[in-house]
Formats: C-alpha cells, sequence, structure tokens
C-alpha cells in the first residue's frame, strides 16, 4: 500500500509534530514503510483505546517501534496480564507514592551532585552531562546497587541506548548483552545474600511465588535487565526538553522561580507537552480497523504518545505550554492500562527535582548550540549544549533544595 508519510532522517522534536498535526486532521490512523513498516495512531482516543485494551493488542510480539528486543524476553514489558501480573506485583509497592518519596533526600543529593559541576563551569551539555546521569544513580540507589555495578551501569546503559539511537542492531545486541551480564551478577548476589523484600527489588522478585514456585530464573534477569534501563532515558530527554523550553521562554523561568507552589503543575504540562515517546507498540491479535482503516493481525502499531498529548480534540491549543490547564489529568505521557508506567511517581519526583535544580540553580539558561534529536521511539534531545547564568544579585546559586556558593 502507498505510505501515508515517511519519517525522514535526522528528524527533530518541531518536525514530528508538524506531521502529526498534519496526520491527525487528515489520516489519524497512518501508515508507513519507514523503520520495517508499522501503523501510527496520532489521535488520542485510539491511542488510549488500544493501549487499555490488552486482550486485543498485544505486547508480547513488539513493544517498541522500530523491534529492538533481540536477546530475550524481558517482564513486565514484554507480557500482558495475567502473565505480567507476578512481576508487577513485586515491583509496584517498591515504587508506590510513600516509597518514592522516602527517596526524595536521596534523590535531591543525587540531582545536585551533577548539577553542581555544570553551574561551575557555567553551562555544558545539559542532556549528556546532567540528565543522562542522575537517573542512573537514582536507579542505582533504588535497586541498591554496589558502587561497582553502579560505575558500569553508568557505561553500560547509556551505550545501549546510543545504539539503539543509531538502530546498529550488532551494538544492539552486544550491549543488551552486557546489561544482561550485569542483572545476572546482581541476582546472584541477592541469592547468595537476599534482602528484604519490601526494600529491594531483585528480592522481591526472588521472594514471588506463582503457585507455590518462583519466577522462572530467566525472566527474573529479564526483568532486572529491564529495569536496570527502562528509568534512564525517558528522563534524559524530559529534562533536555524543559531546559530548552525554558530558555527559549525566561519569563516562564522567572515566573516558576518566583512561585514555585506551580511547579507541581508545570512538571505535569512538560509531560503533556514533550512526551518522550512516540513509539511504543501493540500488535492486533486478530484482524482490526481503526480509524476506518483495515488493519492485519500481527501488523505492529505505534502508540503515538506524544501525538496524543497534543491532540486538538482533547487540549485547547495543545501546542501552548499552559499552565492553568483544567484537563491536564488526561494526558498519556505514562500511557494507559496494564501497561501503565510502574516509575511513573519516581518519574515525577526526578522531574520535579531536576526542575528546581533549573529553575532555582541559575538565573537564565540560554540556548549555546545545535540539540541533537532523538530517533524512534523517544522524542526529544539527546544533547543540548547551553550557557547556565549565575545570580549575581544573591551571590547564590540554589542547588535542587539546597544554597550553595555561586561560581
Amino acid at each position: 500500500m502507498p505510505a501515508d508519510f515517511d519519517v525522514p532522517p535526522g528528524e527533530d522534536a518541531d518536525a514530528a509534530h508538524r506531521t502529526w498535526t498534519q496526520l491527525r486532521a487528515r489520516c489519524p490512523v497512518a501508515h508507513t514503510d519507514a523503520l520495517g513498516g508499522f501503523w501510527a495512531l496520532t489521535r488520542h482516543a485510539d491511542v488510549a483505546r488500544v493501549a487499555a485494551d490488552h486482550t486485543r493488542y498485544t505486547t508480547t510480539v513488539q513493544n517498541v517501534v522500530p523491534k529492538v528486543a533481540f536477546t530475550g524476553r524481558r517482564p513486565p514489558l514484554h507480557l500482558d496480564p495475567p502473565d505480567q501480573t507476578p512481576y508487577r506485583a513485586a515491583l509496584n509497592p517498591l515504587l508506590s507514592a510513600e516509597r518514592v518519596a522516602r527517596l526524595a533526600p536521596a534523590v535531591r543529593a543525587i540531582v545536585a551532585e551533577a548539577w553542581a559541576p555544570l553551574i561551575a563551569r557555567g553551562g555544558g551539555d545539559l542532556c549528556g552531562e546532567f540528565s543522562a546521569r542522575f537517573p542512573v544513580r537514582v536507579f542505582g540507589h533504588w535497586m541498591n546497587l554496589d558502587g561497582a555495578l553502579e560505575a558500569q551501569l553508568m557505561q553500560s546503559g547509556p551505550a545501549f541506548i546510543q545504539a539503539v539511537q543509531a538502530f546498529d542492531t550488532d551494538a544492539m545486541r552486544g550491549t543488551s548483552l552486557v546489561l544482561y551480564d550485569m542483572a545476572r551478577t546482581l541476582v546472584a548476589a541477592r541469592r547468595a545474600d537476599p534482602r528484604p523484600a519490601d526494600e529491594d527489588p531483585v528480592s522481591a522478585l526472588l521472594a514471588t511465588r506463582v503457585d507455590g514456585q518462583p519466577l522462572p530464573d530467566e525472566m527474573v534477569v529479564g526483568t532486572v535487565r529491564q529495569v536496570l534501563v527502562v528509568g534512564i532515558v525517558a528522563p534524559m530527554v524530559m529534562v533536555g526538553s524543559i531546559g530548552r523550553h525554558l530558555a527559549q521562554h525566561p519569563e516562564l523561568h522567572d515566573q516558576l522561580r518566583a512561585q514555585p507552589a506551580l511547579r507541581p503543575a508545570a512538571v505535569e504540562e512538560f509531560l503533556r507537552l514533550y512526551t518522550p515517546y512516540r513509539g511504543f507498540a501493540r500488535t492486533p491479535r486478530s484482524d482490526v480497523e481503526l480509524g476506518g482503516r483495515p488493519i492485519r493481525a500481527g501488523e505492529p502499531l505505534a502508540l503515538t504518545y506524544a501525538s496524543a498529548n497534543r491532540d486538538e480534540a482533547v487540549f485547547d491549543d495543545p501546542h501552548t505550554f499552559r499552565l492553568d490547564r483544567p484537563n491536564i489529568g488526561e494526558h498519556l505521557a505514562f500511557g494507559r492500562g496494564a501497561h501503565y508506567c510502574a516509575g511513573a511517581h519516581l518519574a515525577r519526583l526526578e522531574l520535579a527535582v531536576a526542575l528546581d535544580a533549573l529553575v532555582d540553580g541559575c538565573a537564565r539558561i540560554t540556548l549555546d548550540g545545535e540539540a541533537r534529536w532523538c530517533p524512534y521511539p523517544e522524542i526529544g534531545p539527546y544533547a543540548l549544549p547551553v550557557r547556565l547564568q549565575a545570580d549575581a544579585a544573591r551571590g547564590t546559586v540554589a542547588t535542587a533544595g539546597t544554597v550553595t556558593p555561586a561560581a
């Protein structure tokens, strides 16, 4: 069939949103031959309906566009209920709102440490030197990694992400296998020296029983492998998008600095406006019709969350940042249904603390070069050169909730 749209190389975020705006108006369920061929769902209603219906649309065949899982099954993302359920049941309590709130002091300390070198130098790569680094340490803290494994993750996690961004299948396999080796090391360590299941995700998985039997060894390893990197990319991209927006809208920087009570609303609006995913996938189990288009069983569907969250039918003036958006709770940044992001509370905490650093940590953010943009499945910058202006008037720089001498 003729392609409805193309995915041009080097596509930036603004170009993608222009394409989706056109598709929502003329062809909301659109096919492309790019990236192996897939259907893109661009309207909020279609994305929400398919995301919530795991009985008709499965994640077990392909979970992102382009297809990048070559090295094994990785619960819970790669499974549907009921197979997914015991893995989510093990991890969800460790990612509850109450549990995540207890992590706040550690997250603030980690973000402050990552932010300090940039403000001391007066700038740098906001993504590569800040938002690509602190989420690794946050996950390392949450997973109780020792120093050696955390240092290895700091190298291996970004290496895998770079391979995915380049769509280098050989590098994806190689870097993924390194992460699998890390996962096996961690699982072996917890078998030898278990932690309380309510304090440690690996121990929680090992303690889980289904009909009296433990979870399969390789599925536990796959889950740990998934958890090692699943929370790294989205915060990197989101913080880059937030920093770019604040640089382009200094009046918002000033407003959020003067009125901290507005920041929770700002985080939600940033999540809507700059949703970092455009290619989470589902596969219909049988022939279906969506938006008047017949789709055969087995054809991949991209749930384009970033497009759905700018759907004019749901969000008034959707391309504009608005702190007073009345229906902000309808955004799909964390998905919908059984695969709703288990780490949503932790992600919100990380973004809130990072926003504090950006807003309180300098008087002004200025773009200092060209951004480099993520390809599918993410959308947003993975490199963002910036200059950071210290607050000379106060003589201090507030860094993630603390006050330190200005550079």
